[in-house]
């Protein structure tokens, strides 16, 4: 386990001890490429040509990795299915040119339209060029363009740093310096949700990523930890201790109401998780001795244990498509696993040689970053839960944690 309070449950804890007083399917006309990982399309960019200014080469440079991260294809020179073509030049400031993304089988054009970008920013329209082709082939959003949260400390210093979805553009977004926890997304990609200590005292803030203003969403007495957006951007699940022991709360941003989920007085609620429609969270809860899952509707008056394997189970993350994934205490060190309500199985995506933690979904519902923790430092790592081997996305100097990766 990492030593900063990595996970929203160890920071509960954390804060006890400090004395705080608290208690997709593959089309059939593809041809599939079946390797180590999943079954690819294989696809060729061979007639997608670019001029030799570095721009065009940095786009199809980031291009090309995209594709072959999204897990979905097999890039190769011939025998494809998919093959994508066009152009790409570099002219003053401007990025211009055109792909066509064309199924060789039936002959269908699958995607045909022009590339804008500028000089300045070739990996932007490379993420966008390849969201658009996992779209038109796979008919599923495609991450490249996304962004990921996450939880840095460098030189005994913690903030919150941003990243794109290949680890690439590292950039601080908090200079406070002091202990942050649970990072999530606000509305789109413009506002973060967070715990600071930059006060002395453990509240939740949201801030403005273009502006840089902060405000505090909650800061009464006590723990104020964990806001994560529903999805309707109306509302915040929010762990509270104000009434003597840390529950779950869901406070309305418009009216400042704050209606209380769960009443536990001799155990800690944390990390709570929004279903997709809003009307049910999931959250850890020790009210069985140990941290383990819990669902509980907002309106509902008991919660429903989801976990019974592992020693403890933290850090829940409720996917777009109903999957649950999270991080299991098990055989000594700790495993991201995940559960699947349609077929109400439990599954380990991990298997040893460090903790892992801290899982967020991708966009996709395919990937999941997360935190490696192995000799005592911690990197941001993404998983693919259809196979693909895990992919190591912080190479910084300083320990990286507690990842929350954008809806868009």
């Amino acid at each position: 386990m990492h030593s900063e309070l990595n996970s929203q449950w160890r920071g509960v804890v954390a804060m006890v001890v400090l004395g705080l007083g608290l208690a997709a399917c593959v089309h059939a006309a593809d041809v599939e490429i079946v390797k180590a990982g999943s079954i690819k399309t294989a696809l060729s960019l061979k007639g997608l040509r670019a001029d030799a200014q570095a721009p065009s080469k940095t786009f199809m440079q980031v291009l090309t990795s995209d594709l072959e991260r999204s897990g979905w294809f097999e890039i190769t020179d011939g025998g494809a299915s998919v093959d994508v073509s066009g152009f790409c030049q570099a002219s003053g400031d401007r990025l211009t040119g055109q792909c066509r993304v064309v199924n060789t089988i039936t002959g269908k054009t699958l995607l045909s339209g022009p590339l804008r970008g500028t000089v300045a920013e070739p990996r932007q329209l490379a993420h966008r060029t390849a969201d658009a082709i996992v779209k038109a082939v796979k008919g599923v959003p495609g991450i490249a363009s996304t962004q990921i949260v996450m939880v840095g400390a460098r030189v005994g210093r913690q903030d919150l740093y941003l990243c794109d979805a290949d680890g690439a553009r590292l950039r601080r977004a908090t200079r406070d310096g002091a202990v942050c926890l649970s990072p999530s997304w606000g509305k789109g990609v413009s506002e973060i949700l967070y715990t600071s200590f930059h006060n002395g005292y453990p509240d939740a803030y949201r801030i403005d990523l273009a502006g840089g203003r902060r405000t505090r969403l909650a800061a009464y007495p006590g723990l104020n930890s964990g806001a994560v957006l529903s999805p309707d951007g109306r509302r915040i699940a929010v762990t509270l201790s104000k009434d003597g022991n840390p529950d779950l709360y869901v406070k309305d941003l418009r009216s400042g109401v704050v209606s209380r989920v769960t009443r536990t007085p001799y155990a800690a609620e944390a990390s709570p998780s929004w279903s997709p429609d809003g009307r049910q969270l999931v959250f850890v809860s020790d009210r069985s001795g140990r941290p383990q899952l819990y669902v509980q509707a907002l309106h509902g008056k008991t919660a429903k244990r989801l976990t019974y394997e592992g020693n403890e189970n933290a850090a829940p993350d409720w996917g777009a498509d109903g999957r649950i994934v999270y991080s299991s205490r098990r055989g000594g060190v700790y495993e991201i696993c995940m559960y699947d309500p349609v077929a109400r199985r439990h599954s380990q995506l991990t298997d040893g040689g460090a903790d892992w933690e801290d899982p967020s979904w991708a966009p996709d519902s395919r990937h999941i970053a997360c935190t490696r923790t192995a000799g005592y430092r911690s990197h941001l790592y993404i998983l693919d839960v259809m196979g693909d081997p895990p992919l190591r996305l912080s190479s910084s100097e300083g320990d990286w944690y507690s990842p929350d990766w954008s809806s868009q």
